[in-house]
């Protein structure tokens, strides 16, 4: 089975929004202890918190003040946690740059995939959309 890789940017990011939205009651949460908790370096998570912050789902407070969410999980969604942290710019397939149009392949292999890849995206995409981090949340604060 062939797997699409999305870099674990997306994972990390979701990651980060499940613990904040655990422990902001408890505690400040600060990048080291989310660094801990993900299991990558403190760097990685400060990349990605900005990130997320730009796009509006975090607070962060200076010093030791903790990181909090500024949005509801319920109000955010896989694909804006993408959105927020993926460099996709336009079509999430990478297509190969010069087909041979010599070649009875190359010259219709763009016409033969590009609508494809295009309904895979927005397949991908809209499942992305239905689902939400509250679901996510729901699935880490069980207990057992």
């Amino acid at each position: 089975m062939v797997t699409l890789k999305i870099p674990s940017r997306f994972t990390i990011a979701i990651h980060i929004l499940a613990c904040v939205h655990y422990f902001q009651e408890e505690f400040p949460v600060t990048s080291e202890f989310l660094a801990g908790s993900i299991g990558v370096n403190a760097v990685i998570v400060r990349q990605i918190l900005l990130m997320l912050k730009r796009a509006g789902m975090l607070r962060i407070m200076k010093g030791r003040g903790g990181i909090y969410l500024a949005k509801d999980v319920d109000d955010i969604t896989l694909y804006d946690v993408f959105d927020a942290v993926e460099a996709v710019d336009g079509e999430l397939f990478r297509f190969h740059e010069n087909p041979n149009p010599e070649c009875p392949v190359g010259k219709k292999i763009h016409e033969a995939l590009d609508d494809n890849l295009n309904k895979i995206q927005t397949a991908l995409y809209d499942k992305m959309k239905q689902i939400k981090i509250s679901d996510i949340t729901a699935i880490t604060e069980k207990k057992g």
